[in-house]
C-alpha cells in the first residue's frame, strides 16, 4: 500500500508492515516482512501517528516505534548502527568549554549569516550575546552559564563565515564527520542537523545552567595532567584517592591525548593529584578554570534536568555520523542520542579514541570551526601530517 509521511529530513529508515493482530499479539512472531526504506518529509504527520516505541530484544542498536497508516499497523525500525562502518574524508571538529576568548564574534559582523545567529540567540538568552563575546568582560564570559552559549553560538557563526568564503561552501558539502569536544558535540549535531539552531542552544542554555547549579552544590575543580601516558594518571588518582574522603575523590574526566589527561573530583582530591604528580614524574600540572568537576558524578544533579529537556526537543537522525564523546562512536537513532548527551555530562570524554579513530580510518582533512586551536593542538601531537585549519568567527 502507497505510505506517505512528511518530515524536515530524510531518514532512512527499515519499515516492517505487520497485521494489528500480529502486533498487538507479540512482536516476535512476524509470518512475513517487507522492508522498504522511506524518505519522510514532514516531522509533525510522522509524530502524530507514533503510537509508542521500545527496544527490540533488548538490543539498544534496534529502535521499533509503532505508526498507525490507515487500519494497519506499521514498525518502524531505527538502526543505531548505521554509520559505524563511516569512512571518514573531512571532518568539522568544534571547540568545548574553555576555548572561549574576548574578541570571539568578530568576524561575524560582516557576514549576514553569522550575525543572524547572534540576533535569534540574543532571544532565547535575554543578552547580547555577540557585544560580550566581543567585549567581556572575560570573567563574565568564563562562566560557565555565559562560556557554553557563547562558544556554541560562535562556533556555527565560524561556519557561516567560512560559507561565505571563496570555495567555502563547497567545504562545507565535502564534509563527511563531525564531533566537537564536550560541549562541542551539540555544536556538532546542530551542524548535522539532529536539531535547529535554536533548540541547540536552549539545550545549551540549559546545560550551562544545570552544570553551573551541580557545581555549585558540591565544590569541586578539574587539572590537566602533562607528561604522562593514561595508566600513569590512573595511578596518580588512585594515589591521591587514599589520602581523601569518598566525596573528594577524583578520576579521568577527559582522555585529550597522550601526555594530556584532565582529572576531575573534590578540591582537596585535585590538590593532593597537584601535590603527588611530580612524585610520578608529570612534567607538570595546570588547574582548569572551570566551575566544577565536570565530567563526573559531581554533575549528577544536572543529568536529571537534561533529560526532562531532551525529552521534550525534537531530534532527528544526523546527516552525517557524529562521534559521541561517551563512547567514541556515531550513532543514529534520536533516542540513543538524548540518553547519550545526558550521559556525556557524569561520562569522561573519550577524545583521545575519537582521533585516534579518525585518523586510523583515513581522514584526509579536517577543520576546527569556532574560538582557539586546542583542537588543532591535539592532532598535530597524535599526527604531526595531519592537515586541520582553524576557521574562526
Amino acid at each position: 500500500m502507497p505510505v506517505s509521511f512528511t518530515t524536515t529530513t530524510n531518514l532512512p529508515l527499515i519499515l516492517r508492515t505487520l497485521p494489528s493482530s500480529t502486533m498487538a499479539s507479540s512482536s516476535l512472531a512476524i509470518p512475513s516482512v517487507s522492508l522498504k526504506t522511506l524518505s519522510f518529509t514532514s516531522s509533525d504527520a510522522f509524530n502524530k501517528g507514533i503510537r509508542g516505541f521500545a527496544l527490540k530484544n533488548g538490543n539498544p542498536s534496534m529502535v521499533f516505534m509503532s505508526l498507525s497508516v490507515g487500519s494497519q499497523t506499521q514498525t518502524v525500525v531505527v538502526d543505531d548502527t548505521l554509520f559505524l562502518d563511516y569512512k571518514p574524508t573531512s571532518a568539522f571538529l568544534f571547540p568545548g568549554q574553555g576555548a572561549q576568548a574576548v574578541g570571539m564574534g568578530k568576524e561575524a559582523h560582516s557576514v549576514s549569516a553569522a550575525s543572524e545567529l547572534y540576533k535569534k540567540a540574543n532571544d532565547i538568552l535575554g543578552y547580547d550575546l555577540l557585544e560580550l563575546c566581543i567585549g567581556g568582560p572575560k570573567e563574565k564570559l568564563d562562566s560557565t552559564v555565559i562560556s557554553q552559549p557563547a562558544i556554541y553560538v560562535t562556533s556555527l557563526a565560524a561556519v557561516e563565515v567560512l560559507r561565505a568564503r571563496d570555495g567555502g561552501q563547497q567545504i562545507i558539502d565535502s564534509v563527511d564527520v563531525t564531533c566537537g569536544l564536550s560541549l562541542g558535540e551539540y555544536t556538532a549535531l546542530a551542524f548535522a542537523g539532529a536539531f535547529s539552531f535554536e533548540d541547540g542552544l536552549k539545550l545549551v542554555k540549559l546545560r550551562g545552567e544545570a552544570m553551573q547549579e551541580a557545581a555549585d552544590a558540591a565544590k569541586g575543580a578539574m587539572v590537566s595532567v602533562i607528561g604522562l601516558d593514561s595508566d600513569k594518571v590512573q595511578q596518580l588518582c588512585d594515589a591521591a584517592n587514599q589520602e581523601v574522603d569518598e566525596a573528594d575523590r577524583v578520576q579521568i574526566a577527559n582522555y585529550l591525548c597522550p601526555g594530556n589527561y584532565a582529572v576531575s573530583g573534590g578540591v582537596k582530591g585535585v590538590e593532593a593529584v597537584e601535590a603527588k604528580a611530580k612524585s610520578f614524574k608529570a612534567r607538570m600540572t595546570v588547574r582548569l578554570a572551570v566551575a566544577g568537576a565536570f565530567h563526573t558524578s559531581f554533575m549528577e544533579p544536572a543529568v536529571s534536568r537534561l533529560e526532562a529537556a531532551l525529552a521534550a526537543t525534537e531530534i532527528r537522525q544526523p546527516r552525517i555520523p557524529v562521534i559521541s564523546n561517551v563512547d567514541a562512536q556515531p550513532h543514529a537513532d534520536p533516542a540513543t542520542i538524548k540518553k547519550i548527551l545526558a550521559r556525556q555530562v557524569t561520562s569522561p570524554v573519550q577524545w583521545e579514541t575519537t582521533v585516534k579513530t579518525l585518523l586510523t580510518k583515513g581522514l584526509k582533512k579536517s577543520y576546527e570551526l569556532g574560538p582557539g586551536k586546542v583542537i588543532a593542538g591535539i592532532f598535530k601531537r597524535m599526527d604531526k601530517k595531519a592537515e586541520i585549519e582553524n576557521i574562526s568567527a
